[in-house]
């Protein structure tokens, strides 16, 4: 029957509550999902045929679903109404025993990274698809009975061009050309199903009896190619050690690894097919930071396998354990198994602050025990807390029970639970079990309490301070080191936390020149050096006026990285004078945090919150000072050295003289090859001083017509001071015109830049009204990506706070909005009082 609604994908969808998750379950089992898909015929929409079958104690259900067009809907063989669909619900009466459902359907290809993502290679024209059915985007592909706990085996006949290549969670077989058939699949929860299929790149492999496979685009073959190895011996490495690990083998036939355009996030951890986001392939240059972060997110998508995959949480508010876990093991196992054993120093300078930041924000939350009520309020908290801060406290749980006990558990669970669902409770149960002895303590003070503790050095009173979250009555026990500026270098110690204050002994004066010596200002001294605990650690004053002069001396890279991430964080909480940290960063300017292109809005990374959040507050000249410093390690450094090329990077963004940009473009410093990556970058800079027009940077585009350059087009396009450009970005935040993801948050974070702000000034008051449309605007991850790259954060005035947080009073905004927006609100207040105190 064919519906009377000609778009039904414009329906307001509904997210999953929980209460209607556990009477779904408690109804149904789902036996097998077999989906039929044409991507062959349209490249707007596909052609999408569903058969559930399942068993119900009978009565009264639902299945997701969100179409562009129903053809028709059998449910035992009898038609239903398709004009009962409704926000992306199809009620259903089922019968006891044995039923079947099959919907014929017509879905919409997206753009925005979710459900059947189709995007156009502008370097050939070709097209590629991929599925993300994560958190409410399966029912956009197929219908289903969406959550974690519905579990099912699943076969996939896919009919797509002659020339596409089609991969999946299982095997794919083609018995005649344009045909294949996936599966069937192990169980699987409807967020990990998906399908890749396009013209892509193949390479195929085998380690250990698992067939390996890698793909990517046709454009980024040649990349593909040249880091092939590394990404097989990564994988080969990883699979080793988690087998030894865990002693279970992995579960889901063939693993595959598809590279694929416009994703929003890292990875995905599909069962047998993981989809990665390809930017992490370059044909330029890759700093080793880049590469670590692809380590370890190869190491973390295949820990998923285990710890996700074939024992999933039961409803969405234990997903932190999936991440969690998967964050801490992926790091180990890179660091322990791989060539790159600085990955925990890599995790320190990318994830800290980011899950400090939340932590300590607006929107923090418990790890565990959310209370999440349905799929949308979870998807809130998928956040830098569930990520860095569940994992260092899985690596402190780890530290105290040793790796018999937690391995021990963590393996019992899976087999207890092997392709079934389990709780936070039979984790815990599990390592109980296994000797940990009673956790409730742990639990309670670490993951079911909100917010971080502060951690300070009171010299006068010779004593280390902690102190609760606001608001919290929590007494959690630190177990760190506290390292001190001695005459043979720094010695640490190790200093347990166990009371709100902890005396400590230090030397009153730093050590003279001479043995014997003593004089001059008191001894720097570091607490929790290599971050063995999670809590916000300020530096005491002595310390950070001594860094000038003793950080280039540390050789320490882990206490180079926490160094950076206290001085960010005091900073960022109005307790250090941005002129310090400008000092500082003169003195050693933080090129081991090997920052890559970013992708984020939010700088996680010390490179780009340096130059977005320190260098516009502190005062003039810190700009010129910390160019003139990149440059002088650029000549520093042994020419092609990774940290040259860090500072090079550094230099570039902080250049104010077009006439020096220009020439690196046609000479750069010896040891410095100017490919697109550094082309790219140069021009985004080269616009933000207004020293080129958008004709330069649209022949750029057409010289280097690839997605990554598509991206930097947008970004450096929506950087012009002039009118034209910043209603070229405005255009996309509206929705007048649809880009993809990456060419959306680009433009967002274009358009404000500091030194532009009377230009901008229209579009202060234009953001804030706008935010009502957003949600009908943009879908998903994308609609929370738009609210924060768009966020008027170079308005820094008493004003726009008030305008913001006048929005966030509203409570009929979109929750994802609110969301976003009480974060950006709370970054702007916190850089407005740093103003205020100290008057940059």
């Amino acid at each position: 029957m064919t519906s009377s609604h000609p778009d039904l994908q414009h329906a307001a969808p509904r997210s999953l509550q929980r209460t209607e998750a556990e009477a779904r379950a408690a109804l149904l089992r789902v036996e097998s999902c077999e989906v039929e898909l044409d991507l062959a015929s349209d490249v707007e929409s596909f052609g999408s045929r569903t058969t559930l079958r399942f068993t119900s104690a009978g009565g009264a259900t639902f299945v997701d679903l969100k179409p562009r067009r129903v053809r028709s809907l059998v449910l035992n063989g009898k038609p239903l109404d398709a004009d009962d669909l409704v926000g992306g619900r199809l009620p259903l009466e089922t019968v006891p025993g044995a039923n079947e459902l099959v919907v014929d359907a017509v879905m919409a290809f997206r753009n925005d990274g979710e459900g059947l993502h189709r995007s156009v290679d502008p370097a050939d024209g070709r097209h590629y698809v991929y599925g993300m059915s994560f958190m409410d985007a399966a029912p956009s592909i197929f219908a289903c009975f969406d959550q974690p706990d519905l579990k099912a085996p699943y076969t996939f006949t896919v009919r797509a061009p002659r020339d596409w290549v089609v991969v999946g969670n299982a095997p794919a077989t083609s018995p005649e050309p344009g045909l294949w058939r996936i599966g069937p699949t192990p169980p699987l929860s409807t967020y990990f199903v998906t399908v890749v299929a396009g013209p892509y790149h193949v390479i195929r492999d085998e380690h250990d009896g698992i067939p390996l496979g890698l793909s990517s685009r046709a454009s980024l073959a040649g990349a593909l190619d040249a880091d092939a190895e590394d990404l097989l011996a990564v994988t080969r490495a990883s699979l080793d050690e988690l087998h030894r690990l865990f002693g279970i083998r992995y579960a889901f036939g063939d693993y595959h690894q598809a590279f694929v355009p416009e994703f929003n996030a890292g990875a995905m951890e599909n069962p047998g097919c993981v989809t990665l986001r390809d930017q992490m392939l370059s044909s330029t240059r890759l700093s080793r930071g880049a590469r670590i972060v692809r380590a370890t997110t190869i190491a973390h998508e295949l820990a998923h396998q285990w710890f996700g995959n074939l024992v999933t949480p039961r409803w969405w508010d234990d997903l932190w354990l999936n991440e969690s876990f998967a964050e801490y093991a992926g790091t180990r196992v890179v660091a322990d198994a791989t060539e790159y054993a600085d990955a925990w120093v890599d995790n320190s300078y990318l994830r800290r602050c980011w899950g400090l930041g939340a932590d300590l924000g607006p929107n923090t939350h418990p790890v565990a025990g959310t209370g999440a009520v349905d799929a949308l309020a979870a998807l809130q908290d998928f956040d830098g807390i569930s990520y860095a801060k569940g994992a260092s406290i899985l690596r402190q749980l780890n530290t105290r029970l040793g790796d018999e006990v937690f391995l021990g558990g963590v393996v019992e669970h899976m087999r207890r639970h092997e392709f079934g669902n389990a709780t936070m409770h039979d984790l815990f149960a599990a390592w109980e079990q296994a000797g940990a002895g009673d956790l409730s303590a742990f639990t309670g003070a670490w993951l079911r309490t909100s917010g971080a503790d502060t951690i300070t050095l009171d010299r006068a009173a010779g004593v280390v301070r902690r102190t609760p979250p606001p608001g919290q009555q929590v007494a959690r026990t630190h177990t760190l080191s506290i390292a001190v500026r001695e005459a043979a270098g720094w010695t640490s110690r190790p200093l347990v936390l166990d009371a709100a204050e902890t005396p400590v002994e230090l030397p009153a004066e730093m050590p003279g020149e001479m043995p014997g010596e003593v004089g001059g200002p008191p001894a720097p001294v570091m607490l929790d050096p290599h971050e063995q605990t999670w809590a916000l650690v300020l530096p005491d004053a002595a310390t950070v006026e001594a860094l000038p002069a003793e950080l280039p001396a540390v050789r320490d890279d882990l206490q180079r990285a926490a160094t950076w991430n206290q001085l960010r964080m005091a900073h960022d909480h109005g307790v250090l004078d941005p002129a310090m940290v400008v000092d500082v960063a003169v003195a050693a300017p933080p090129v081991e945090d090997l920052e890559d292109t970013p992708v984020r809005a939010v700088p996680r990374r010390t490179v780009p919150w340096l130059l977005q959040t320190l260098l516009p507050l502190a005062p003039d000249g810190s700009r010129e000072r910390v160019h003139l410093a990149a440059l002088a390690r650029v000549a520093a450094e042994p020419a092609g050295a990774e940290h040259q090329h860090s500072a090079f990077r550094l230099a570039i963004a902080t250049a104010t003289d077009p006439g020096a940009l220009r020439g690196w473009l046609a000479s750069p410093p010896e040891g410095i090859e100017i490919d697109q990556d550094l082309r790219w970058r140069v021009l985004v800079r080269l616009a933000v001083l207004g020293a080129c027009d958008a004709a330069e940077l649209d022949a750029a585009l057409a010289d280097d017509p690839t997605a990554q350059a598509r991206v930097e087009h947008s970004r450096a396009r929506a950087s012009l001071p002039d009118p034209a450009a910043k209603a070229w970005a405005w255009a996309r935040f509206t929705g007048e015109v649809s880009v993809p993801n990456y060419d959306l948050e680009a433009a967002g974070t274009g358009l404000w830049q500091p030194g532009q702000e009377e230009l901008t000034a229209p579009y202060v008051a234009r953001y804030f009204d706008a935010l009502d449309a957003v949600a009908e605007v943009h879908q998903g991850w994308v609609r929370g990506t738009a609210v924060e790259a768009f966020f008027p954060a170079t308005a820094l005035s008493q004003e726009t706070l008030d305008r913001a947080r006048e929005r966030l009073a509203d409570e009929t905004l979109d929750l994802t909005v609110r969301r976003r927006l009480a974060d950006a609100t709370d970054l702007l207040a916190r850089r407005l009082a740093v103003r205020t105190r100290y008057g940059a």
